[in-house]
C-alpha cells in the first residue's frame, strides 16, 4: 500500500488505487499522513479544512471523513500493512511504516544523495527521489493556508533537491545536463536566485558567457520590478565570478560548447540552438531553429522480474545496435507469438544497454493488441517531445510535424527509443529518430516486413521455451525445492503451457496461490482440455486475453480459417489440409495462411509446412473464432 502526497492525494494497493472521496476528506487524509505516527487535534483538522468560519457541525463532519477513511483503508487490507487509523480522546493518529508515504521517500534518497562528495552515486538517488514527483504537491486537497503552506514546503525540497542533482552532474563534468535541470526549474521559479544562480554557472562552463549574464540580468530587473529589491549575495556572486573569470582570460573552454551550440534567444526569451550548417531545419520551425535540449528522459519500465535465458536474442539485439551500416539508425524488431516474453526480453536488454545511451531512453506502449484502438503516433511523439522538454504549446498537431521536430530534437543525441507492442510498420515510422547515434527497439506479435523493406529493420525472432528453460523459469517463481521435488511434473508443465513464458508464469501464479499443491495436481487439472485456458490466467492477464486481441485484429476471413485450422489433430498441416479443413482451394487460403504466419498465430516450419500450438487451438475452438474482428 503507498500513500502519495507528492502529486495529486491517493492510496495505491497491488489491486489498484483506492477511491478516497471529496477534497475534505482527502484532506483529512494529507494532514494526517504529513504528520505520520503523530495524534493531530479534532481542531486542527478543523481549522486546516475550513479557510473562513467552520460550519457548527463541523466535528461530525470531520468524524464522518474520519470513519469513511478507516473503512477504505480496511478495504484495501490495511491491516497487513500494519496501517491503523485511530482515535485518541479528540484526537487521531495514522499508523504506518513511514516508507509506505512517497514524501518520506523522497526525503530519504536526498538524505542518501551527496552531491559533491559522491556525484556518481547522488545522481541514480536525486533521480529515483524527484522520479516520485506526479505534479504539484497535496493536489486535491482545500485550498487553505495551511495546506497552502504544506505544499509550498514540498515543493522547496524538490527545488532544493533538483538543484543538488544539477550539482552532481557538474561535479561530473555534465554541465549540458546540469543546465537542462536548472533551465526548467528557473523558468518555472524566475525569482528563485539560488536557482538562477547555479544555472548561470553551468551556463559559463559550457562555454555560452552571454547566456549566463543574460540570465543575471533578466533576474535583476525581475527582482526590482516584482519586489523592489536588488540581487541577493548569491546570485551576484555567480555574476563577479564569471566577470573576474573572463577578465582573466579564463572563460570555460569553448572548445565544449561548439559553435554550433551557442544559443541565441527570441523575443520572448526562450532558449534556441541554431541550426547546424549543412543540417535541415525542424520542418516546423521557420526560424532554423530548435529548442534547446532541455530534459534526459529516463522512461524505461522496470526492468523484468525473475528473467531468465534469452541469450542469444539479446547478443542479437546487441548485435543489430553495434553493426549498423556509417549513418545509419539502427533498428530491431523483437518478434513472436502473445504470450511469448517480448517485451521482457527488450526492457531487459534496454536496462543492460542503458549507460550506451546517455541522452535518454524513450519508451512507449503503442497499444497495438489491447483492448480499443492501437496508440495514434501524435499522441506517443507529444510525449516524447514533452519528455525531451518541449513546453506543451510548442508541441506540434499534426503527426508529420511532431514526427519533424522529434527528428530533430534527437539528431545529435545517443538516444534509445523502445517502441512496445506495434500493430504495423506505418505506426512505427513516425516515431523513428534519424539520429545516426540514436537506436530503436520494437516489439510486435506482427513480423513487420514492411519495416524490414523500407527501414532495413533486422528481426529478432522470440521462441517458446524449451524444457529446460521453462523448468527454470518454474523454479525461479516458485523456488528451486518445489521443483526439484516433482521435476517430471515440471516438465509436463512446460509442455501443457507450450513453453509460453506468459502460460508458465500464470500457472506458477495459480501454484503460488495454493503453496500445498504439489506440481503433479496442476498439471493433472491441465490435462482437461475445457479447463486449460482458464487456468492459465491470473486476472487480466493470461493466454487467453493475449489470444483474443491477437485474433481481435484478423479480418473475418482469417479469423475463420484460424478456426478451422484448429479443428486439426496434431496442429500439422500444409496448404493442401489448411484448404481441406477450411472448404477451399489451397490457392484462395494461401494469403490468409501467410497472415497468420505473419502474425505468429500459426508457424511456417519450412516451405509450405504449417504448425498451430495446442493453446492457440483450444482458444480458437472455444471462442468460434468464424466471426473475426474485421479489421487489420
Amino acid at each position: 500500500m503507498d500513500f502519495s502526497l507528492l502529486g495529486p492525494i491517493s492510496v495505491t494497493t497491488g489491486s489498484g488505487e483506492l477511491t478516497l472521496g471529496p477534497a475534505k476528506r482527502r484532506s483529512v487524509l494529507a494532514l494526517l499522513l504529513l504528520q505520520p505516527n503523530t495524534t493531530v487535534p479534532l481542531q486542527q483538522l478543523i481549522d486546516s479544512l475550513w479557510e473562513d468560519e467552520p460550519p457548527e457541525h463541523a466535528r461530525t463532519v470531520v468524524q464522518g471523513h474520519v470513519s469513511r477513511l478507516r473503512a477504505t483503508l480496511a478495504a484495501g487490507g490495511a491491516e497487513a500493512y500494519g496501517i491503523e487509523l485511530a482515535t485518541h480522546g479528540s484526537a487521531y493518529l495514522l499508523r504506518l511504516p513511514e516508507e509506505l508515504i512517497d514524501a518520506h521517500r523522497f526525503a530519504e534518497l536526498v538524505a542518501l544523495a551527496r552531491p559533491e562528495a559522491a556525484p556518481g552515486d547522488a545522481v541514480p538517488l536525486l533521480r529515483e527521489a524527484l522520479g516520485l514527483w506526479r505534479g504539484p504537491a497535496l493536489t486535491g486537497t482545500v485550498t487553505s493556508p495551511p495546506f497552502a503552506a504544506a505544499a509550498h514546503a514540498l515543493e522547496e525540497q524538490r527545488l532544493t533537491a533538483t538543484e543538488a542533482l544539477a550539482r552532481a552532474h557538474g561535479a561530473l563534468g555534465e554541465h549540458e545536463q546540469a543546465a537542462a535541470i536548472l533551465y526548467t526549474a528557473a523558468v518555472n521559479n524566475p525569482l528563485r536566485e539560488g536557482t538562477v544562480a547555479e544555472l548561470m554557472q553551468a551556463l559559463f562552463r559550457m562555454g555560452r558567457q552571454s547566456d549566463a549574464m543574460e540570465w543575471f540580468h533578466r533576474t535583476r530587473r525581475l527582482l526590482d520590478e516584482e519586489l523592489g529589491v536588488g540581487p541577493g549575495a548569491r546570485l551576484k556572486g555567480a555574476y563577479e565570478k564569471i566577470l573576474r573569470a573572463e577578465e582573466a582570460g579564463g572563460g570555460a573552454a569553448a572548445g565544449d560548447a561548439g559553435g554550433d551550440r551557442a544559443a541565441a534567444r527570441t523575443a520572448d526569451g526562450t532558449a534556441r540552438v541554431p541550426a547546424q550548417v549543412g543540417r535541415r531545419p525542424a520542418a516546423t520551425d521557420p526560424a532554423g531553429t530548435v529548442p534547446v535540449r532541455s530534459a534526459v528522459p529516463r522512461l524505461l519500465p522496470r526492468p523484468p522480474a525473475r528473467f531468465l535465458g534469452r541469450e542469444q536474442q539479446l547478443a542479437a539485439l546487441t548485435a543489430v545496435v553495434r553493426s549498423a551500416e556509417p549513418g545509419e539508425s539502427p533498428l530491431a524488431v523483437v518478434t513472436g507469438p502473445a504470450g511469448v516474453g517480448k517485451t521482457a526480453c527488450a526492457v531487459q536488454w534496454s536496462h543492460a544497454y542503458a549507460g550506451d545511451f546517455p541522452d535518454g531512453q524513450l519508451f512507449a506502449d503503442l497499444r497495438g493488441f489491447n483492448e480499443g484502438a492501437a496508440a495514434e503516433p501524435v499522441e506517443i511523439l507529444r510525449d516524447f517531445l514533452l519528455a525531451l522538454g518541449t513546453p506543451p504549446e510548442r508541441v506540434p498537431d499534426s503527426a508529420q510535424s511532431a514526427s519533424a521536430l522529434f527528428r530533430s530534437l534527437v539528431a545529435d543525441r545517443r538516444l534509445l527509443v523502445v517502441l512496445d507492442n506495434a500493430q504495423s510498420s506505418a505506426q512505427v515510422r513516425p516515431l523513428l529518430p534519424g539520429g545516426q547515434h540514436c537506436a530503436t527497439v520494437v516489439t510486435s506479435r506482427s513480423r513487420l516486413d514492411g519495416l524490414v523493406a523500407t527501414d532495413c529493420a533486422r528481426p529478432v525472432a522470440l521462441q517458446a521455451l524449451g524444457p529446460e528453460e521453462g523448468t527454470a523459469l518454474l523454479g525461479a517463481m516458485l523456488g528451486a525445492e518445489r521443483v526439484a521435488d516433482d521435476p517430471e511434473a515440471a516438465r509436463e508443465l512446460v509442455g501443457l503451457c507450450d513453453g509460453l513464458p506468459l502460460a508458465l508464469r500464470a500457472a506458477a501464479a495459480q501454484l503460488t496461490a495454493r503453496p500445498r499443491w504439489r506440481l503433479a495436481r496442476l498439471a493433472a487439472a491441465l490435462r482437461d482440455e475445457r479447463r486449460r485456458l482458464a487456468l492459465l490466467s491470473a486476472e487480466d492477464t493470461g493466454v487467453a486475453a493475449a489470444l483474443r486481441m491477437s485474433v481481435a485484429r484478423l479480418s473475418a476471413d482469417d479469423a475463420r480459417l484460424l478456426s478451422a485450422l484448429a479443428a486439426g489433430a496434431d496442429g500439422h498441416l500444409n496448404a493442401s489440409v489448411a484448404a481441406a479443413l477450411a472448404g477451399s482451394d489451397p490457392a484462395d487460403i494461401q494469403d490468409s495462411l501467410d497472415r497468420l504466419a505473419e502474425m505468429h498465430l500459426v508457424d511456417e516450419e519450412s516451405t509450405d509446412v504449417y504448425t498451430i500450438s495446442t493453446l492457440t487451438q483450444l482458444f480458437a475452438r472455444d471462442e468460434g473464432s468464424g466471426g473475426g474482428g474485421g479489421g487489420g
